[in-house]
């Protein structure tokens, strides 16, 4: 059995809190630690979250506070109407008990590729500052990481924040294209998949009724998100965003794919888009001409990915 040690980085959000739980439960992951961005709320909220997930969970995986802003972008307004003002669809929890690192969340990552060269998996779930200044502190950081994937971005389907932006990418586009410019192998898990996947609201009634630990606290966030995703895209459910990012890891035969050099626009009308040069044809403009080739996923087994989350969060385990 294939063991994928990975650092999830992460801005949590409900779709985060699913995605976390799922690593921690699924027998082919290790997760090494939470590395925390700002994205769907402030970077204060993401690692108190953080911190609060792996407090339910009963586990002890280290979680390391990043980045608040983006590198160059105006922040843009947390999307409370996605996923609450506190990201866990407005339940209010308490604080948790313990503390992040004393380390920043790029320097941890350094820090443990370089202990571990060609093990380690970044999964990036939310903007990617994180990983953006990890380049910075080590540039020569992409010979020793093992893969990166990401869940953010859109190749040949609409996006969620503009007609050709996804959310992840549009929230620190200088960051992302700094990212995806870098030598290291990087696979999109973006909207072109995670638009297929759905997850219906009665199957978190079902995670509720087989998992003592987070059960509820995943369904009763859900139902925010699901109200939200019932609203605008008219689907009784939410999609399996970041969860896709994970089912990738271990089962990438799960998933189409293509490849091509990938830059990201930074401004203008365009914004965060992520333009993938795939057809082979030697264009005028040469901004992709020095890039290295990505991968970009625009097919998937969606049953598969929606059992990988289900039998993860309804594991035996959470009930030991």
């Amino acid at each position: 059995m294939t063991i994928h040690k990975i650092i999830l980085d992460t801005d949590p959000g409900i779709d985060d809190a699913m995605a976390i739980f799922t690593a921690m439960a699924h027998p082919n992951i290790d997760l090494l630690a939470l590395t925390t961005t700002f994205g769907n709320v402030s970077v204060e909220q993401a690692t108190k979250n953080a911190l609060k997930l792996v407090e339910m969970a009963g586990t002890d995986t280290p979680v390391a506070r990043g980045v608040a802003t983006p590198w160059f972008k105006e922040p843009a307004p947390f999307p409370d109407f996605v996923h609450g003002v506190d990201g866990f669809g407005n339940l209010e929890l308490d604080d948790p008990a313990s503390n992040a690192l004393p380390i920043s969340a790029a320097e941890f990552i350094v820090r443990e590729v370089n202990e571990q060269p060609g093990e380690i998996t970044l999964v990036a779930i939310g903007p990617l500052g994180n990983l953006a200044t990890a380049l910075h502190l080590d540039p020569e950081l992409p010979s020793k990481v093992k893969q990166v994937v990401l869940m953010g971005g859109v190749i040949a389907s609409d996006g969620n924040v503009s007609p050709v932006a996804e959310a992840n990418i549009l929230s620190d586009p200088h960051a992302a294209d700094r990212v995806f410019a870098a030598s290291w192998p990087v696979v999109m898990v973006g909207l072109d998949v995670t638009h297929q996947i759905m997850i219906p609201r009665a199957l978190f009634d079902d995670i509720a009724a087989n998992n003592a630990k987070v059960g509820a606290f995943m369904r009763d966030a859900a139902r925010f998100y699901v109200d939200f995703y019932s609203s605008v895209r008219q689907i009784e459910g939410c999609y399996a965003h970041d969860v896709s990012a994970l089912a990738y890891v271990v089962s990438p035969d799960w998933f189409a794919s293509v490849e091509g050099p990938v830059c990201v626009a930074t401004d203008g009308v365009a914004m965060g888009q992520t333009i993938m040069s795939r057809y082979g044809i030697p264009y005028p403009l040469n901004y992709w001409d020095d890039r290295p080739s990505q991968k970009a996923c625009l097919g998937v087994k969606s049953d598969q990915v929606l059992k990988f989350f289900a039998d993860a969060m309804m594991d035996k385990s959470w009930n030991s």
